[in-house]
């Protein structure tokens, strides 16, 4: 890793000096205000300090790692400590509940097409628990409405109902404009920043809103120029937050804005310091939606831990990637059934502002039963 220590007379400045000497795939390691020049205390200059590296090639094994100040090394072992804590509370939670979904009756033999049903919903990978409340809803209605002389058209209508009122509890729907600020937060690589960028083409061309950007995702640089990217293109103004007082001062600047999206740090959600960390730079206050950014391409399991660590900031919806990218979608059904939470948008592919859809019940059944 090639480590460098840039001097500049602002935060900005300092960017772009990093940008230079390291490329866009630079992370920050550390940033201070320090002061320079002067004679015996008078006259200095007050200066950014940044700490940035690069890891341009894997280190050989034959290679040896540099020695760990005591401080940083603390730093890592007490994270690995509160990651490990974490990781042992999800396995405890995760017994606790396949002990629970042992307990439910085994499916039974349904009847007629039924039985199709049932092995549809297996197929799409919807949780026991859900699966057998939406069964048992359509067994009941087969027996009171002699569903054996049905045909199966009528039976999967009954299969939407029945998931229709399934969801029924929470709500779905785009972002009403009702709050100024909507917060996209998630793990790396589930597409926050281009989903961001959909919604913002929208709100602009549909809704006829003036809108801006603010980003605290200073982790990767490579990550602002794609914003600021987006920003260019739709004509609107970007902020960048490197602390609280960064983005307070940012909302300021923005407060003729009738609309401002703020694209929050992806990193490894495994981390539990990382939402301890959201608040920091971002001011979740009463005036701000938060969205919670879920790839359809990820195992359940992953998503579900990803909605645990979360569960300290408050999620309203949540938004679903990749749409085009997996043959399942039981999980949409899975994270209703066990958060109670509902979903603002679908997405359907890398073309900005097209592949988005404002999500719905509609919606939701209609990827789950391909109609």
């Amino acid at each position: 890793m090639k480590v460098k220590k840039i001097i500049a007379r602002n935060m900005p400045e300092a960017m772009t000096k990093v940008r230079a000497e390291l490329g866009n795939d630079a992370v920050i390691l550390n940033s201070k205000e320090v002061y320079t020049g002067g004679f015996l205390g008078f006259f200095t200059k007050k200066n950014m300090e940044v700490i940035a590296a690069v890891d341009p090639v894997k280190p050989q094994k034959t290679e040896r790692m540099p020695t760990r100040s005591p401080i940083k090394h603390e730093r890592q072992r007490r994270d690995k400590i509160a990651m490990e804590i974490a990781e042992l509370k999800r396995l405890v939670k995760g017994i606790n509940e396949q002990q629970q979904e042992k307990t439910l009756t085994l499916d039974p033999a349904y009847p007629g097409y039924l039985q199709n049903i049932n092995q549809r919903l297996l197929e799409e990978e919807v949780k026991e628990v859900h699966r057998l409340q939406i069964m048992k809803q359509l067994l009941k209605r087969w027996y009171s409405e002699n569903g054996e002389e049905e045909r199966e058209e009528q039976l999967l209508l009954w299969l939407k109902e029945a998931v229709a009122d399934y969801l029924n509890d929470v709500e779905y729907g785009p972002f009403l404009f009702k709050k100024r600020y909507l917060n996209v937060v998630g793990p790396t690589g589930v597409g926050k920043t281009t989903t961001l960028a959909k919604i913002a083409s929208r709100a602009a061309i549909l809704h006829q809103k003036k809108i801006a950007f603010i980003t605290t995702d200073t982790y990767r640089i490579a990550a602002i120029e794609q914003l600021k990217t987006y920003a260019k293109i739709l004509n609107v103004p970007i902020e960048v937050a490197y602390s609280i007082d960064d983005f307070k001062l940012a909302k300021e600047r923005l407060k003729n804005f009738d609309f401002i999206l703020v694209d929050s740090a992806g990193r490894n959600f495994r981390n539990p310091l990382y939402v301890e960390q959201l608040r920091e730079v971002i001011d979740f206050d009463d005036e701000m939606e938060t969205h919670l950014v879920l790839s359809l391409t990820s195992k359940y399991r992953d998503m579900k831990n990803i909605m645990d660590q979360f569960q300290k900031v408050k999620i309203n919806k949540v938004i679903y990637t990749k749409a085009d990218e997996t043959d399942t979608y039981g999980a949409m059904i899975n994270i209703h059934g066990d958060y109670k939470i509902g979903a603002s948008y679908i997405t359907t592919g890398q073309n900005v502002p097209d592949d988005i859809l404002e999500a719905s019940k509609e919606t939701v059944i209609d990827r789950i039963l391909r109609s």
